[in-house]
């Protein structure tokens, strides 16, 4: 089994049952929001953590070796570039002494999981893509979601894929969905998907009594949080560009990870840009919701 190096504020708090956000390091480096756009994500998502009584955890592999959380020397180092490590990655990302492997939400959750951290922030998770019944392509996200022992904070799942699919793929894995302040699933850049979450929670403190009475050591869950109102897309536009970009996958022949980053660049370009501040503000929103019920959960120990 891998060591995990914890940094020493990040140990720290959690020796002195403080709490902890764990994020992942793909959306801050240059496979995900360009620069500045990336280092702007790190400063708010870190900030916002703080602000709200916790420490920030960003999780990732340098040379090899296993991080969760960073020092000052590190942050130019997680905005630049890196290859994408899933948690099946991490064995060949240490034996290969990876120069940087930046985390997935499956990759992160595993790290969190070892260092004892119980919260992860990310932006939106992956699930069941469309057309799954013939490809068989399924997010690790979903697995690792299930099966550690941690709450994953996002605003839902990516709008491209099947999204009534993933929430069956949760139930199936026995991962609660709970849907913070809301009714709705949310997807990603807008607010609602048009489908039900099972339960829905109004406070921090209903998430952390939900997490103290998982049913498994290792049941995690997942906290859906929509994007503020004032930063969603419009529905209509939204869904037009989406269906352009899945097209154009089908015409190029683009599969499995490949998809995420094609949509998600076609969308900025179909939308003018405005997917950018989208994402910064449910990156930035998602990292405070995080926050407060690590905070809660905490208090409750």
């Amino acid at each position: 089994m891998f060591e995990v190096n914890v940094s020493d504020e990040v140990a720290t708090a959690l020796a002195e049952g403080r709490a902890v956000v764990a994020m992942e390091s793909t959306i801050f480096s240059h496979l995900g929001l360009p620069s500045p756009a990336n280092e702007e994500a790190l400063a708010r998502c870190e900030t916002v953590v703080r602000a709200a009584g916790a420490v920030p955890a960003v999780t990732a592999v340098f040379d090899g070796v296993a991080q969760v959380g960073i020092g000052d020397g590190s942050r130019e180092r997680v905005c630049g570039p890196a290859k994408k490590m899933a948690e099946r990655d991490i064995p060949v990302a240490i034996a290969q002494r990876w120069e940087y492997g930046a985390t997935t939400v499956s990759a992160a959750l595993v790290l969190a999981e070892r260092a004892g951290i119980n919260v992860f922030a990310t932006g939106g998770i992956g699930g069941v893509h469309r057309g799954a019944e013939l490809t068989g392509d399924v997010s690790a996200d979903l697995d690792a979601i299930a099966r550690r022992a941690v709450v994953t904070v996002s605003a839902g799942a990516k709008a491209f894929l099947d999204l009534a699919r993933t929430l069956e793929y949760l139930e199936t894995a026995g991962a609660p969905v709970l849907g913070w302040q809301t009714d709705d699933f949310p997807a990603f850049y807008t607010q609602s998907s048009g489908l039900n979450v099972p339960h829905r929670v109004d406070s921090a403190e209903v998430v952390a009594a939900a997490y103290r009475n998982r049913t498994r050591a290792d049941q995690g869950m997942l906290l859906a949080v929509p994007i503020p109102a004032a930063d969603s897309l419009d529905a209509d536009r939204l869904n037009a560009a989406l269906s352009a970009a899945l097209a154009e996958c089908e015409q190029q022949g683009i599969r499995g990870a490949a998809i995420t980053p094609f949509v998600l660049e076609r969308i900025a370009a179909a939308t003018d840009g405005d997917s950018l501040p989208a994402n910064l503000a449910l990156a930035e929103h998602n990292a405070e919701i995080a926050a407060k019920v690590a905070v809660a959960i905490a208090q409750s120990n």
